[in-house]
């Protein structure tokens, strides 16, 4: 049987006075810059007047037994000690946001001094010396309480024991060890209260932009009788540069699909100049194209050699990067054959190009899968769209280099991307106009169809309505398809990132 870990930590809601003692002593203690948190205090005001009352929530990483975050670090920068908690390793931190992601509480950050993943770890320092955490130390009314649950005799065993407690989002089945007693729904689910009025939140500065992220439920009518009053700033981890790469790869990995498929049907001879040079040339300058955005996005470039130095491999960060890096070596080998006057063996090749594209254009889901709490990409149907953009992409890329040099192409090409338009616009409406799934997935839908990106998504329709026509019109209305999956991937990205998760 599966042993829980040790140490965990429960918090008295009951008991907390919003005093914020625990949070500067967290800072204090750990360093904490400015703008971030490692725990805060947020407010919540419950009711109308007269009976109305504040209920405060201590907020922090929930020490999850199966965390996430773990899951998801390419580096194992976040990592579960023996004890149960889960510690960070700043010097083999990449910066690339997994965790961020990963996390359904919103309790990781970056600091913004030495652009390293960091969070609340129990001030496991501390615990190592036989020393209770800083916010245990400081808290005035006891509202702390850290312990281990193994045994019987400690107040945190007791409790669980003897009290009702609570977690956050059991239903993600993190196993959280951060015990709530006497917590409010109104706190412990980010989307029962509503936002104030304005944007006004009591003392707090929210942060400003496209990617910041607002607390609270936005529509008033939709949410319970509670406002939230305090809350810290949040932002979305993943900006324009992850939205751009699951476009760059499409390409990548759609126009050797896209030319292999023409070869297969016999519209291609295999020793035709658009399969032999075009299709692996153009695939690698995209490929390169998606490496060079991925790295860029990192908070440390420089240490993006670590994903394949010391892989973590339940992350598919990972896993996706050596699939690129496998597809890569097709790629180029394809392109030597030729080189080397032995392009007879590129078929053959395809036997392990067709596995590499397919998974090269449909990992991504399964990277975004691993973000528990962004609830819109947890679509089983994201796999197969993932991979019908990528043939609405590779084809209308071919498409215009077979109008200068392989014009017995064309036909079919446009075809492809008529045919790749109408598949993606069903696998569009299938995600976004029923009216099922989870508070979440309809917040995220909204922000994508109609509240912050709607500019982005309605543009996107129609432009790839337009490939729908490319068969009677020609090649120059490729181009519209191809703009048009920049902006479905920038909203759909953006807008799975909007919800807030804590």
């Amino acid at each position: 049987m599966h042993r829980e870990p040790a140490w965990i930590k429960v918090i008295d809601q009951t008991r907390c006075i919003g005093c914020h003692a625990c949070s500067t002593a967290c800072k204090s203690e750990n360093q904490v810059p400015l703008s971030v948190n490692r725990t805060y205090v947020k407010s919540v005001d419950v009711g109308v007047f007269p009976t109305g009352r504040r209920a405060f929530q201590v907020t922090r990483c929930n020490q999850c037994a199966d965390a996430p975050c773990v899951a998801a670090c390419p580096t194992s920068a976040m990592y579960q000690r023996r004890d149960g908690i889960v510690d960070f390793d700043k010097s083999i931190c990449i910066g690339c946001k997994a965790c961020i992601a990963a996390c359904p509480y919103d309790a990781i950050f970056i600091n913004p001094d030495d652009h390293s993943a960091e969070k609340c770890n129990f001030c496991a320092h501390r615990l190592d010396v036989g020393l209770q955490p800083a916010c245990v130390v400081v808290c005035p009314t006891q509202a702390i309480i850290v312990g281990d649950r193994h045994d019987e005799g400690s107040q945190v065993a007791q409790i669980l024991r003897g009290s009702a407690v609570a977690v956050r989002k059991p239903e993600k089945q993190t196993r959280p060890q951060l015990f709530y007693k006497g917590a409010t729904a109104a706190t412990l689910d980010p989307l029962v209260a509503r936002r104030p009025a304005g944007g006004l939140f009591m003392w707090s500065q929210q942060f400003l932009g496209e990617h910041a992220v607002v607390s609270g439920h936005p529509h008033p009518q939709n949410s319970a009788a509670a406002v939230l009053s305090y809350d810290v700033g949040h932002r979305a981890p993943w900006d324009w540069r992850v939205s751009l790469y699951t476009w760059t790869k499409s390409i990548a990995a759609g126009v050797y699909l896209a030319a292999l498929i023409l070869v297969a049907m016999g519209v291609l001879a295999a020793d035709d100049l658009l399969w032999r040079w075009v299709a692996p040339v153009a695939s690698l300058v995209f490929l390169g194209l998606t490496g060079l955005l991925l790295i860029s996005d990192l908070e440390h470039p420089g240490r993006f050699y670590m994903i394949f130095t010391r892989p973590q491999w339940r992350s598919w960060l990972v896993r996706g990067a050596f699939i690129i890096g496998a597809y890569a070596a097709v790629l180029v080998l394809h392109a030597a054959l030729n080189v080397a006057g032995q392009a007879s063996w590129q078929m053959p090749l395809a036997i392990a190009g067709v596995p590499l594209a397919i998974m090269a254009a449909i990992y991504t889901a399964y990277l975004f899968k691993q973000s528990r709490g962004r609830e819109l990409w947890q679509s089983a149907l994201l796999a197969p769209h993932l991979l019908v953009q990528a043939l609405l992409a590779g084809a209308a890329s071919l498409a215009a280099c077979a109008w200068v040099i392989a014009p017995e192409a064309v036909p079919a090409l446009l075809q492809m991307v008529a045919s790749s338009a109408v598949a993606h616009l069903g696998l569009v409406a299938a995600e976004t106009l029923h009216t099922r799934g989870t508070v979440h997935v309809r917040l995220a839908i909204h922000e994508m169809v109609s509240g912050t990106y709607r500019g982005f998504f309605m543009a996107s329709i129609a432009a790839v309505a337009a490939g729908v026509l490319v068969p009677w019109i020609g090649v120059p209305l490729v181009a519209l398809p191809l703009l048009g999956l920049i902006a479905y991937e920038h909203a759909y990205v953006q807008a799975g990132q909007a919800v807030p998760l804590a």
